[in-house]
């Protein structure tokens, strides 16, 4: 072998230029560094994005849940207010007895339907009087009642689930 063929010793005859190839190496593995720490502050700024937008389009699928109910409510409400006076007339005639045959079927087919519905009827007599359920059409003295008292019902209440869509007409006695 010839002395130009052997290994030279590493540290032995480098280039002067590789000095500054060193410096601009650490340079840019510092300008990496910073891109990595803007990267990463740029994912937790999209994530953090994301996750608000997940939880605002959760607030917004509830607020359409529930909207949607409150309007299929009012629906039914709507609806069952506009059978009352047929409901009225319904307990007239079996009051009377002309609630026969196909009309007594019919008039408890429809009475079952609005009760599934949830349309519940109230007002009896001997019920203690609440203005915010009765309405008093007619009012009294009596010694044989201790507080207001409903003692005759002109016309049924009607409420649907917690909300009275009509109040029970009635007459009130109070003590004297």
């Amino acid at each position: 072998m010839t002395s130009s063929d052997q290994p030279q010793d590493q540290g032995e005859g480098l280039d002067p230029a590789v000095d500054p190839l060193d410096a601009e190496f650490a340079q840019l593995e510092e300008s990496s560094a910073s891109d990595a720490d803007t990267l990463n502050r740029d994912l937790a700024e999209r994530t953090a994005d994301l996750q608000r937008l997940q939880a605002e389009y959760a607030n917004y699928r509830k607020r359409v849940d529930r909207d949607r109910e409150v309007s299929r409510e009012l629906a039914i409400s709507a609806v069952l207010s506009e059978l009352l006076p047929v409901l009225d007339d319904i307990g007239r005639a079996r009051t009377h007895g002309e609630l026969e045959g196909g009309f007594k079927l019919v008039g408890e087919s429809l009475e079952a339907t609005v009760a599934r519905l949830g349309l519940e009827s109230y007002g009896q007599a001997g019920d203690v009087f609440d203005p915010m359920i009765h309405e008093a059409i007619a009012h009294s003295h009596s010694d044989e009642v201790t507080q207001a008292t409903c003692v005759e019902v002109f016309q049924p209440g009607y409420r649907f689930r917690d909300k009275i869509v009509r109040p029970a007409r009635v007459a009130v006695a109070e003590p004297e």
